[in-house]
């Protein structure tokens, strides 16, 4: 058992609140703690899984059912790809798609995510952190960069949060077009997939709230490791479509819009 993998959420909430964090009462994070149930995680990293095994050991360790289609979709003659999945979940859903498109290449993947996952060392060595509370480090650019450049294949969530309630609909906030701008540049076909699942009600209705009172901070995003923990012994499908070739996002659309045809594409499978 490796207790040097734990995570200490006081010290992590007090190095991101920097100077604010003398104003905040220590049961506020031991509450904290208790809502994203740290012991439970800590249990896991504990075993010292890492990398494309720390993804299968979370699905183990939840027993979560899986049903994969099209993996006849995943690319086998040596080009890299980028993968880009709806994001319904928000954690379940993430470390899925490590597990199964790094199995089938040799771990040779990076997401890239919310810098808040580089805390949890065994999954690190497969991310890109994305830091969205503040400004990005002066590397980040550089690091995307080598990533799309490297050898490895990519996988993102392109709408940048987890689905939310819209119109009666478990569905993504509208995709950014980062993900083609760097596969066009880089050559690397997209590979459309989809996760299907949802979070609980109660989710959707923090999401609601914190959008209707204009609340900046993610409130939603304290909830995932409690839905994730709520998901033990479900069940999800996950589509792979056929990859799109990059020559297809052509002059006769702007990459918003073919952005937005992927988006479509994906939620079409």
């Amino acid at each position: 058992m490796d207790s040097s993998q734990e995570i200490d959420i006081d010290k992590i909430v007090r190095s991101r609140m920097g100077s604010r964090a003398r104003w905040l009462p220590r049961f506020v994070t031991r509450w904290l703690g208790r809502l994203i149930h740290i012991d439970f995680i800590n249990s896991y990293l504990k075993q010292g899984r890492e990398g494309i095994d720390f993804c299968e050991g979370v699905i183990e360790v939840l027993g979560v059912d899986l049903t994969v289609e099209g993996r006849e979709n995943l690319p086998t003659d040596g080009r890299v790809c980028t993968f880009v999945s709806n994001h319904p979940l928000g954690a379940i859903d993430g470390v899925t798609l490590g597990g199964i498109i790094g199995r089938a290449y040799d771990g040779r993947i990076k997401y890239l995510v919310n810098d808040l996952l580089m805390n949890l060392k065994g999954l690190a060595p497969l991310c890109i952190p994305i830091n969205k509370l503040g400004a990005q480090g002066r590397d980040f650019p550089q690091q995307v960069d080598e990533a799309f450049r490297s050898d490895n294949h990519i996988i993102m969530f392109p709408a940048g949060l987890c689905s939310r309630l819209i119109d009666g609909q478990i569905h993504d906030i509208p995709w950014r077009k980062a993900f083609l701008k760097k596969s066009i540049q880089t050559e690397r076909d997209i590979v459309p997939v989809h996760f299907i699942g949802e979070n609980s009600p109660r989710f959707y209705r923090v999401a609601k709230w914190c959008k209707r009172l204009h609340i900046k901070f993610n409130l939603a995003m304290l909830l995932l490791p409690d839905e994730m923990y709520r998901s033990r012994g479900n069940h999800y499908t996950v589509r792979f479509g056929r990859p799109i070739p990059y020559q297809t996002f052509d002059q006769s659309r702007s990459l918003n819009e073919w952005a937005r045809w992927v988006e479509e594409e994906v939620y079409r499978l």
